[in-house]
């Protein structure tokens, strides 16, 4: 693995960005809008999974970014379920649905292994390596 100076670089925290942008436009084009509840939760969910990676990046030490790598994956799970509502609500089709629904699928997938390969790396991070040998 190459690697990485920012979070930015990171392939998971851009495609948590698109998903994002994906429940955005949801929200101002279709009734959506209007449920401001669920409007709120599903955006600030699906929101947090990018923040988190950014966040636990960061912070500069592999155990922090792992544990708010686990916060992005229950986001990703949060907002997943929040799709069903959505479908239920007849706020989405079934086709934006299964595609959402993949497309996050596919980034809790890609947390879960970036959390096993951090548990396999001896990486502490900038703000371990003060005073280290």
């Amino acid at each position: 693995m190459a690697t990485i100076e920012r979070f930015e670089d990171l392939e998971i925290w851009k495609e948590a960005r698109i998903v994002s942008n994906k429940i955005f436009v949801i929200s101002v084009e279709s009734e959506l809008k209007n449920d401001f509840g669920l409007k709120n939760q599903i955006k600030n969910s699906s929101g947090s999974i990018m923040d988190n990676i950014a966040e636990g990046f960061e912070r500069g030490g592999n155990l922090e970014f792992r544990q708010f790598l686990s916060f992005a994956k229950g986001s990703a799970g949060e907002t997943r379920s929040q799709l069903y509502r959505l479908l239920d609500s007849n706020y989405i089709k079934k086709e934006k649905f299964e595609e959402l629904k993949s497309d996050l699928e596919k980034i809790s997938g890609k947390i879960t292994n970036f959390i096993k390969y951090l548990n396999n790396n001896d990486f502490k991070g900038n703000k371990f390596k003060e005073g280290q040998p």
